[in-house]
């Protein structure tokens, strides 16, 4: 199993851009569909997008589509999460999460309890 590590996470002015990165540790990362999620304040966790294992498909939760691009780099075992156009209501925690996909099925899911492991999280501020 793979260990999950964020950063990137920040302070930024509303209408910014930040871009946050997950490296995974262990020699397995290829195997594994990968996701982003957000905590907003008094929220539950939400989906944010997904990605699969070799970076050819990409979904995105309605919350940031058109403003959230998911990337990853097999040979860094790292995936990343570019923002663009933030807003205030986008400040919250990031989470990256990992879904062991030896089948290569995944289809976006966005059900937290689909993913395992998850990184720590990073936080994301946006000011007005």
């Amino acid at each position: 199993q793979v260990q999950l590590v964020e950063s990137g996470g920040g302070l930024v002015q509303a209408g910014g851009s930040l871009r946050l990165s997950c490296v995974a540790s262990g020699r397995t990362f290829r195997s594994y569909a990968m996701a982003w999620f957000r905590q907003l304040p008094g929220k539950e966790r939400e989906f944010v997008g997904g990605i699969s294992r070799a970076g050819g498909r990409t979904w995105y939760g309605e919350s940031m589509k058109g403003r959230a691009t998911i990337s990853r780099d097999n040979a860094k075992n790292t995936v990343y999460l570019q923002m663009d156009s933030l807003k205030p209501e986008d400040m919250g925690v990031y989470y990256c999460a990992a879904r062991l996909d030896l089948a290569n099925e995944y289809e976006g899911f966005s059900s937290p309890a689909l993913y395992n492991p998850w990184g720590q999280g990073t936080q994301v501020t946006v000011s007005s």
